[in-house]
């Protein structure tokens, strides 16, 4: 690959509800609009956001977090991800300054203080005038103990009331030294709706979503400067590229060291007993079928695995009894990726990295496929919001069963939140995979933040003793909260989900970006 060339910027605000997801990704829409190759990025975990990235670039939306992937790996992941783009832009995550609670890590600042990348201000000014003059002063004062430069190099006025509130305010901006790029008028919010986590998935909303960046790419084109942000755009750090293929080499000496967990049946402890989830009401009928002509490789727009320009994401066609399917004899391991509106919950280093491991990576949607791939060795269930599409899971009888298959045979199986619903006897009383002997519920308490997690349990990702830095978010329950052998424990918190067999299913998110060793050892596994 050879030297990326791309410039960045990174859209912050004082907090969060100040519009910088509006800003940002439609300056990213508005900026490709005009031919400019836009790479997006988005601090923090979040996986809603990127999906509009992507709807707005053409390109698969990434993260770029601290906690989750290390300091070392920002640079590299951002120019990973700038390949062949003029400018990245990067979202910031609540305010400027806000990260880990315990330490402030993974904060907007200190990625752009890695990134070496110029911050501009979205700024809600509803409500002051000279006021935002101190503001910003204090923005852009302000240490926040990272290392390297955090600069704070203009201001995007949200929400102005009026021609004369914008002179007022621009003025004041002067006063501290700061242009003003931009000044978007109040108006009603764009359409995009909202639930329990946040944003409705790209993938979930359709044609709503891509008027939606239509919207946000008219707002900021007719009110920014789009020449100034570029402008102020600064180049990204010289460095090698993150490289997927080198991250998986440099896992080999832990997959050497490190003990594979063996392979279970169905009789595994925590692994629900019987056959697996029956035909239930609405189930298709006859026999398992072939998958559905939506079968193929997850789009940017769903923003998870895959994606634009990711590689060995193929949708080989054909139905098969998965239980038998893991013996190698026609090529690589197919490591099944469930996709679409149910689960969108990934990232596209995931399945670069599965590819870079040996694995041929194919995706499906649970909600239309009724079989999983063709030859699939191991199966990878993302997070999404499987309970509000629970209905049509419950009557896809013949996809259930066959994952239920899988899992009893011994194959690798990465369940992460919405996966580990799927997985469950039943979500909200709809029959599921039935796959663990456990029931899952909507519940009113959202819960949410990083873990430092130890794992508890051998398993196809996770020596026994592994240390990661993790990601929770949900409101959901599972009945139990951990099987016989749990996935993790944390300080502060009880032993959570569930190993058995080759399954591993926890609330947790992973960054596979971070835990490189952890995707080999489940290529591993799937071979």
């Amino acid at each position: 690959m050879g030297a990326v060339t791309a410039r960045s910027v990174v859209i912050a605000a004082p907090a969060s509800g100040s519009g910088k997801t509006t800003v940002a990704t439609g300056l990213m829409a508005a900026l490709h609009r005009r031919g400019t190759r836009v790479a997006p990025f988005k601090v923090g975990p979040d996986y809603i956001d990127p999906g509009y990235h992507g709807l707005a670039t053409g390109r698969p939306g990434r993260n770029l977090d601290v906690v989750l992937q290390g300091p070392d790996r920002i640079a590299p992941l951002a120019r990973h991800g700038a390949a062949g783009a003029d400018i990245a832009v990067v979202e910031g995550v609540m305010g400027l300054f806000d990260g880990r609670v315990a330490d402030g890590a993974g904060s907007t600042a200190q990625v752009a203080a890695e990134l070496g990348a110029p911050v501009v201000l979205v700024v809600d000014v509803r409500g002051q005038s000279r006021s935002l003059a101190a503001l910003l002063h204090g923005f852009r004062s302000f240490d926040p103990g990272v290392p390297g430069r955090v600069q704070v190099a203009g201001v995007i006025l949200n929400r102005v009331g009026s021609e004369r509130h914008t002179e007022v305010c621009r003025a004041a901006a002067e006063e501290v030294g700061l242009p003003v790029l931009g000044a978007l008028p109040r108006r009603a919010e764009l359409a995009v709706p909202s639930r329990h986590l946040g944003l409705v998935t790209a993938a979930e909303h359709g044609a709503a979503a891509i008027a939606a960046v239509d919207a946000m790419a008219d707002l900021v084109a007719a009110h920014v400067d789009l020449d100034a942000v570029r402008a102020l755009a600064r180049p990204l750090p010289d460095g090698p590229a993150w490289d997927p293929v080198a991250e998986i080499a440099a896992a080999s000496g832990e997959l050497a060291t490190a003990p594979t967990a063996p392979r279970g049946t169905l009789g595994a402890p925590g692994l629900a007993p019987g056959p697996g989830p029956g035909p239930g009401p609405g189930a298709p009928g006859g026999t398992l079928g072939a998958p559905s002509a939506t079968r193929g490789p997850l789009g940017a727009s769903e923003g998870a695995g895959g994606g634009v320009g990711a590689p060995d994401v193929r949708t080989p066609g054909g139905g098969v009894s998965a239980a038998g399917a893991r013996d190698g004899a026609r090529g690589r391991p197919v490591v099944a990726l469930a996709g679409g509106p149910a689960f969108g919950f990934g990232y596209a280093e995931h399945a670069e990295l599965l590819a870079a491991a040996g694995a041929e990576v194919v995706t499906f949607d649970p909600l239309r496929d009724t079989a999983l791939p063709e030859r699939t060795a191991a199966l990878v269930l993302p997070g999404g919001f499987p309970e509000e599409h629970v209905g049509a899971l419950g009557e896809n009888a013949a996809l259930r069963a066959e994952v239920a298959r899988l899992a009893a045979s011994g194959a690798p199986v990465h369940a992460e939140c919405g996966g580990l619903l799927y997985l469950c006897r039943e979500l909200d009383g709809t029959p599921m995979c039935g796959v663990l002997d456990a029931t899952a519920a909507m519940t009113p308490r959202l819960t949410l933040g990083y873990r430092e997690a130890v794992a508890v349990s051998g398993s196809p990702l996770f020596p026994a003793g592994a240390r990661v830095a993790a990601h929770e978010f949900h409101r959901c329950a599972v009945t139990p909260r951990a099987g016989a052998a749990p996935a993790w424990a944390w300080r502060g918190g009880e032993p959570e989900g569930h190993v058995a067999g080759g399954v591993h299913a926890s609330f947790l998110h992973t960054h596979p970006a971070g835990v490189p060793g952890a995707v080999a050892r489940f290529a591993a596994a799937a071979g």
